[in-house]
């Protein structure tokens, strides 16, 4: 067991994300999937593709923190409108996110090698349809890539248009 979350670890955990299909891998910290806390690294990769999604689960509030990279994110209300975005960096303006149960969101890498910790209440359930966004491309679909790299761009503006405005 290791008591320690160090470079080694978070390079091997990039390495196999890079070579993962869907260009991400998490290493679990909890014991078992139906573990009350799930506590866990996510190395993504850009081009990882997850459909923004909510948790219905009053008890699954998800929290993350980026601990390597950039990672983009976006929030979304019933009908798709975007209604936040966040850049996160080590170091940068926003480092984390609390996303309250019921809130659509999803979260992509913007730099290779990114890597975040996640924590929310357990057990594991995987999605169903009524937590997916309908309004967006399924994981796989062909649009996927395309929407994906529309939601970056919006990230990537919308945070220069914030610095400018700090300046």
């Amino acid at each position: 067991m290791s008591f320690f979350i160090d470079s080694a670890m978070l390079d091997a955990l990039g390495a196999e994300a890079k070579q993962s299909l869907r260009l991400r891998k998490n290493r679990n910290f909890h014991a078992h999937e139906s573990a009350a806390s799930h506590r866990l690294l996510n190395a993504l990769e850009p081009g990882s593709y997850l459909q923004p999604h909510r948790h219905l689960d009053a008890t699954k509030d998800e929290s993350i923190l980026i601990l390597r990279g950039v990672l983009g994110a976006v929030f979304f209300d019933e009908s798709g409108a975007v209604t936040d975005t966040a850049l996160l960096s080590p170091g940068g303006a926003t480092v984390g996110l609390n996303i309250p149960s019921g809130t659509y969101h999803t979260v992509f890498a913007l730099e290779a090698g990114t890597v975040i910790f996640e924590a929310k209440a357990g057990p594991y359930a995987p999605l169903v349809a009524a937590e997916k966004a309908p309004w967006a491309p399924a994981e796989g679909a062909v649009e996927a890539k395309d929407y994906m790299e529309r939601l970056s761009r919006l990230v990537v503006s919308r945070e220069a248009d914030n610095k400018a405005g700090r300046q």
